[in-house]
């Protein structure tokens, strides 16, 4: 494998994943950003984003001299043989991915990319991005390629070094060749394509996992009206090689930094086209569809004498969108938590990736520093993020705090025997015990 200078613009969660990476394969990484704090941090081997040996292989980097960090992105350029653009793309107005700080960046490098450096978009980004970033950056000497990423959170190390596929779309072969070589020593599939294909690649990856998902969901709510178990039914459907068991488990609905946005920005684009998708657009509508469900259900066990929530207080059990990060974005966790609050209940809440919240969230709820203090006189605790220490608690001491013994458990990881020895009435999804009431 031959050794290149590269630079990754952008040190969130794929960039700097990304860097690091790249640098323990022997690459030389110069990975910038524009916060002046997050760079010092860096620089010093200090890794705020929650992710299993990610810190460590930054350390690594930074030891071997591989890896470094600046704030000039346009001097961090000037010598790149390869260009990562790992930046954020946001949902945008309508549900449309939002380019500014692709173009932004493109625009700031434009002169000073070295003749025959290959630019790669490593954001998930629509359809055409690269065609416009190629158009932007006016520079025939200069190839854009699509390579994105497949990383999940929790895992992204693991999953960018033994990856499923490598996915490089380019119009240019020399230019895929180039971005695929990056990864020489790593033993996995290559899909070379073109951008487009590349591009579109990400986007009905994410879609399908957010398809799985909401099939399950559904599925979970006929098992509960049907008298079935969803893990007998799960477990009966997913030996099939031709579905299989992954984003077969009911929960508080999707979310996360990815299948929200890519999922609305597909929509966007097929709308754009001229295209009726209607299944994507119903897993989208089946998301919020199944919230509301679960909301109903605390509802129905927990609402005052006026029939609401009104002044009720609610414990929740997580916040993040999955166990194992820090992550808030577009958590269904705080989707529900949201819909709790529209219908007038106080929240108190735990987490233990979460020591502080977001400014913005303040009027939703009040975070506790332990599990304990959350349900301390609340009327139902509500599991939303499926963290293994909640396994573990001390489940006689939660139904000695809470005013009255109901724990729904919207990701099915407690044990119901367990919760009933301790005095208390468990509902999963999808589950026997769901239809009780």
């Amino acid at each position: 494998m031959e050794l290149r200078h590269i630079t990754v613009v952008g040190t969130g969660y794929v960039g700097l994943t990304t860097g690091a990476c790249l640098a323990s394969l022997g690459h030389r990484v110069v990975c910038t950003d524009a916060d002046a704090r997050k760079v010092e941090r860096l620089r010093r081997g200090e890794v705020d984003i929650l992710e299993p040996g990610l810190a460590e292989t930054v350390r690594a980097g930074l030891d071997s001299g591989r890896l470094t960090f600046v704030r000039d992105t346009r001097a961090a350029v000037d010598q790149a043989e390869v260009v990562f653009l790992c930046l954020p793309t946001p949902m945008g107005v309508a549900g449309a991915a939002d380019l500014a700080a692709v173009e932004t960046v493109a625009d700031e490098v434009r002169g000073r990319l070295p003749r025959g450096c290959t630019v790669v978009n490593k954001s998930t980004v629509p359809v055409g991005t690269a065609e416009r970033v190629a158009a932007l950056l006016r520079r025939p000497d200069v190839s854009v390629v699509s390579n994105p990423e497949f990383l999940r959170e929790g895992h992204a190390v693991d999953d960018f070094l033994h990856p499923d596929r490598i996915v490089v779309g380019a119009a240019d072969p020399d230019a895929a060749r180039r971005v695929a070589d990056l990864y020489g020593g790593i033993d996995a599939p290559h899909v070379i394509t073109d951008t487009a294909g590349a591009e579109l690649t990400k986007y009905a990856a994410n879609f399908f996992l957010a398809l799985k998902l909401s099939f399950a969901n559904n599925l979970a709510t006929l098992c509960e009206r049907l008298g079935a178990d969803i893990d007998d039914v799960v477990a009966g459907i997913g030996h099939d090689p031709r579905i299989g068991g992954a984003f077969l488990r009911p929960g508080p609905g999707w979310g996360g930094s990815c299948l929200p946005k890519d999922t609305h920005a597909l929509l966007r684009v097929c709308e754009e086209s001229g295209v009726e998708f209607p299944l994507l657009r119903a897993t989208i509508e089946t998301n919020v569809a199944h919230q509301r469900l679960l909301v109903e259900r605390v509802a129905a066990g927990c609402a005052g004498a006026d029939g609401s929530l009104r002044g009720v207080r609610i414990a929740l059990l997580g916040l993040t969108f999955k166990a194992g990060t820090s992550d808030l974005r577009d958590s269904p966790a705080l989707a529900v938590a949201r819909l709790l609050r529209e219908q007038g209940a106080e929240l108190s809440a735990y987490d233990p990736a979460l020591s502080e919240l977001r400014p913005d969230l303040g009027d939703l709820l009040t975070l506790t520093g332990t599990a304990l203090d959350a349900v301390e006189g609340a009327r139902a605790c509500v599991v939303l993020t499926e963290w293994p220490q909640f396994r573990g608690l001390d489940w006689e001491a939660v139904a000695g705090r809470l005013a009255a013994p109901l724990v729904y458990d919207f990701r099915n990881i407690l044990d119901p025997a367990r919760l009933d020895r301790a005095g208390l009435t468990w509902e999963g999804i999808g589950r026997p015990s769901a239809m009780a009431r």
